[in-house]
């Protein structure tokens, strides 16, 4: 899985052809980012791309099940292929609006980084690797994916992964922008709504029946203070909070929703167990202020979220592939942990990193996130050194 000086240097005409079309690069970027795509309500963005992949001439072109927009460059062999990705989705909620405004070398608007700007790399690398001008030993699965962002809790990647009839060689996650980062560790999370239901009534009248808010709070107020590792680095938060329907009413329910995250499949699996205990124990104090021959109240633990986590070892040809690529281009490579689509095969053993598409980008997840396109070509050469380092260069005009 070579990533030689010389295979750079063997890709030259490759890399001209991908900044001769730059251009094109970012108007599908802008064109992209400017289609609706809230998690769950991927179609019309996915639809974009499918008519994309039939333009280049991708093989098997299809959508699936659940949303997610795959095609097969062939290769010359049929060996495993090696599969790239990018998540299709948003964090934006439907009717936000979705603009873009150009200034110089700087785009802004929502989604414009995240993932915009990984799905119209995936295109360029799908145009370049064009299957006659340049074509690789093993065949390339190309996939843009649904629910990677926040409750989508990486659906598409999931469903994807578990329909393949073969396990890829490798899996390559185009996410964002940047060109030093490699994220080799894949950061796990659990996340949880608890919900507490009673019988509820007036507050005066009434007083006496347990509370579930109280519930909630006294549960929250527990998990803030609860000890959690620092190595690995473990991170806990009660994110949302809910319930009641007046100020004069004791609630009949309210509900928090808790978000548990770790690179240790071990760790999250210890403090889920504590999450339990916490909620137990506040179930357990309200009820024992109930007044006699009140309902006691009752709680409900359902797992909203539940994202693998993993490590692809430093010394895996394929994290040396991209450090090896990351240098070719004049850059320092850094391993990181993060939260991709890359979770789910590395979970599963396969090989697989998540890197930038190139360029600089910040405000990400919010309205003013923004992209600057300086050097953005780079990001899009290293990326397809090494996809091609992985894939293996066959033939090259």
């Amino acid at each position: 899985m070579p990533a030689s000086p010389d295979l750079f240097a063997r890709l030259a005409p490759a890399r001209a052809r991908l900044l001769a079309g730059d251009a094109r690069l970012l108007a599908s970027q802008i064109a992209l980012s400017e289609i609706p795509s809230p998690t769950g309500a991927e179609e019309r963005r996915g639809a974009m791309v499918c008519a994309r992949f039939h333009e280049l001439g991708l093989r098997d072109v299809r959508t699936d099940e659940v949303g997610n927009v795959v095609g097969t460059r062939a290769g010359d062999t049929d060996e495993a292929p090696v599969l790239v990705c990018a998540h299709l989705d948003t964090v934006f909620p439907t009717g936000t609006a979705v603009g873009v405004a150009r200034e110089g070398d700087v785009l802004a608007g929502p989604g414009i980084v995240d993932n915009s700007r990984g799905l119209a790399a995936m295109l360029a690398l799908a145009e370049t690797i064009d299957g006659q001008r340049l074509r690789t030993r093993r065949p390339i699965m190309f996939a843009a994916t649904v629910g990677e962002e926040g409750a989508g809790d990486l659906r598409g990647a999931k469903h994807l992964f578990a329909g393949l009839a073969t396990p890829p060689a490798a899996c390559i996650a185009l996410d964002g922008a940047g060109d030093d980062r490699i994220v080799n560790r894949a950061l796990g999370s659990r996340r949880y709504r608890v919900t507490f239901n009673a019988a509820g009534g007036h507050s005066w009248s009434a007083f006496g029946l347990p509370n579930p808010v109280h519930a909630a709070g006294a549960t929250a107020a527990r998990l803030a203070v609860l000890p959690l590792p620092r190595t690995p680095r473990t991170t806990l938060s009660v994110c949302r909070i809910g319930g009641g329907i007046s100020v004069n009413t004791i609630p009949d329910e309210a509900w928090l929703e808790v978000d548990l995250r770790s690179s240790s499949g071990d760790v999250l699996q210890r403090c889920a167990g504590e999450i339990e205990l916490v909620v137990r124990a506040a179930v357990r104090d309200e009820n024992l202020r109930r007044s006699r021959s009140t309902a006691p109240l009752t709680v409900t633990i359902t797992t909203i979220g539940d994202r693998p986590c993993g490590e692809l070892p430093a010394d895996d040809p394929l994290v040396q592939c991209a450090e090896a690529a990351t240098r070719a281009i004049g850059r320092t490579p850094e391993l990181a942990l993060a939260s991709t689509d890359a979770n789910v095969p590395i979970s599963l053993g396969i090989p697989a990193i998540a890197i930038g598409a190139g360029g600089r980008g910040g405000g990400v997840h919010t309205p003013a996130e923004w992209y600057d396109n300086t050097n953005g070509p780079l990001g899009v050469a290293r990326a397809l050194t090494v996809l091609v380092g992985t894939a293996s260069l066959a033939h090259l005009d």
